[in-house]
């Protein structure tokens, strides 16, 4: 299960990437980590993994948060949004998702579906290693220029043999009206609080990084320059509670938007989220 939770979270770890630019900093869940602490040793786990040789599963949540920024920054709007969202995983590395994007304020509210396949596999014997890559396409029901529908993906993510720390990086494509490229990176740990049978409590601080292709149009003039730069840092620090197939989490982030050529008086911000959610096995 703990390889099923794997493919899910490479999948997560890229639509966090791509939200970062095209709508709000979205802290979804790290999957993989759901139901790492119910097994202790490696041996454990290829066990469970050669007894599992044909599963699929659906990952059911929702998630709340109580500010919206968009790329870390404020856009004068005090909102908060939903993000429902339902995942398909089977054991030969395919993975599909579709999850929206409910904005308080916004008319419509419901602001965003996103509908996403992929594919994941381990590099090693030791499933430290591993590759990813995605498909999406997104969904608007605002009257907005949307310059991105379509986003192309790789990711890559390691793990420790005991999974409590980690560290992942994913590159994205976006295009449509027009293209860009994105890069996302994080580093994260998990700091065991609790463990039984049929609980676990778990902190899981967790640093990211976003850069992207931008265009700044120069003030006063018709220039305009394509630069490579940091968008926003975020910092979260989630805690996360499990029993048997329910995942509780509830935490905060902080952003810290990076200025741009065109940014002024950016500051950090920050938001709560709480979020639930439900394994199924099919």
């Amino acid at each position: 299960m703990k390889y099923l939770l794997s493919c899910i979270f490479c999948f997560v770890l890229f639509s966090n990437a791509v939200a970062q630019e095209t709508t709000e900093p979205k802290k979804e869940k790290d999957l993989d980590s759901l139901l790492d602490e119910l097994f202790d040793s490696e041996t454990e786990l290829n066990e469970l993994i050669a007894e599992m040789t044909n599963f699929k599963f659906l990952y059911v949540s929702m998630n709340y948060n109580s500010e919206t920024y968009f790329s870390g920054r404020d856009i004068g709007i005090d909102q908060y949004n939903l993000r429902p969202q339902v995942t398909y995983v089977d054991s030969k590395g395919f993975f599909a998702s579709v999850s929206g994007a409910y904005y308080s304020e916004f008319d419509p509210k419901l602001d965003l579906l996103t509908a996403s396949l992929g594919y994941g596999k381990y590099f090693d014997k030791k499933k430290l290693f591993k590759w990813n890559t995605s498909y999406t396409r997104y969904f608007y029901f605002n009257d907005l220029e949307n310059l991105f529908d379509n986003t192309v993906g790789l990711g890559l993510s390691y793990r420790t043999k005991k999974r409590n720390f980690g560290v992942n990086l994913s590159g994205a494509f976006l295009f449509g009206q027009e293209q860009s490229f994105q890069v996302s990176s994080s580093i994260f740990t998990r700091i065991k609080l609790y463990k039984s049978k049929k609980h676990d409590l778990v902190l899981r601080p967790d640093i990211s990084f976003v850069l992207a292709q931008q265009t700044i149009e120069l003030v006063d003039t018709e220039i305009s320059n394509e630069v490579f730069d940091l968008i926003n840092t975020q910092f979260s620090i989630p805690l996360q509670y499990t029993i048997n197939s329910f995942d509780f989490e509830l935490g905060y982030t902080f952003n810290f938007p990076n200025a741009l050529e065109n940014d002024e008086d950016l500051h950090t911000t920050g938001f709560f989220n709480f979020s639930v959610a439900y394994l199924i096995s099919l």
